[in-house]
């Protein structure tokens, strides 16, 4: 589908924008521009120094090694988003694809003031692929990859879907089952993505049809690839990777946005 070197794409046509002569004018201003420097792959680094980071969590220790940080960690992250930039908006252009902390990247710093847990720091970073609006947490369905000490994972879904999101998602299916079946044709051919998430404590949909009562039981769910520290994750063509495989979801990314959108309307 695509190559794992080199992808660019002019947004949702796919025009390459090494020929930006094709590119429609009314996508350019959505085309980002390829920086001088490119994804080099994630170091062993990054991941020791998520590690000693949850070992010495404090501002004195971090402070001691913010340019492992900013090198090892931030720097690839952004590499990462600017690399495959272009081929999320060619899932949605109204994804956030800056490259930049707060944006797409998210912080390393804690927010402690309702937390029980007052270490000033995260163990782990992410960058994630989502329209902005408020309430994204519970309305909005992103793409993500995560980094942790030990592990790698990335996939798409919700973060806490709101129940009656998820109630309108059981609702559409029990009223055109045939258009989900279709979002999800791709998932039962693949290996990458296994279905998780938060599962009703009393069963529902028992008496559906598989595959609609995997996915009919969940509170919440996201499609998630979990990994250890790999040689894929230490590659440049990891970005290639990561390309392909949100190809891959793109059918049930927009069947879930499409259905949240709706719901968030009618929140004014």
């Amino acid at each position: 589908m695509i190559s794992d070197d080199k992808f660019d794409t002019c947004s949702t046509l796919h025009y390459p924008v090494r020929n930006r002569l094709l590119c429609p004018w009314w996508l350019m201003s959505k085309v980002t521009t390829r920086p001088e420097r490119r994804f080099q792959g994630f170091s062993r680094k990054t991941f020791t120094f998520l590690r000693d980071l949850g070992r010495h969590n404090d501002k004195a220790w971090f402070e001691a090694h913010r340019a492992v940080y900013e090198q090892y960690v931030l720097r690839p992250l952004r590499d990462l988003v600017s690399e495959v930039a272009d081929f999320m908006l060619g899932i949605d252009l109204s994804f956030e694809v800056e490259p930049a902390v707060g944006k797409t990247i998210s912080r390393i710093h804690r927010d402690t003031r309702f937390s029980p847990d007052k270490s000033p720091f995260r163990d782990h970073m992410w960058i994630v692929f989502k329209r902005s609006g408020r309430g994204w947490a519970r309305y909005i369905p992103g793409y993500f990859l995560e980094l942790s000490p030990g592990s790698y994972r990335y996939g798409l879904g919700f973060y806490d879907a709101a129940s009656d999101l998820m109630a309108r998602f059981r609702r559409r299916i029990d009223e055109d089952p045939e258009s989900f079946l279709q979002a999800i044709a791709w998932f039962a051919r693949q290996k990458v993505f296994t279905l998780e998430g938060e599962l009703y404590k009393r069963p529902i949909g028992q008496d559906k049809p598989e595959p609609i009562r995997s996915w009919y039981r969940y509170k919440s769910f996201y499609l998630a690839s979990n990994r250890t520290i790999d040689d894929a994750i230490l590659s440049p063509r990891f970005a290639g990777r990561l390309m392909r495989h949100f190809g891959l979801a793109a059918p049930l990314y927009h069947y879930i946005q499409r259905l949240a959108a709706q719901v968030r309307s009618e929140h004014g």
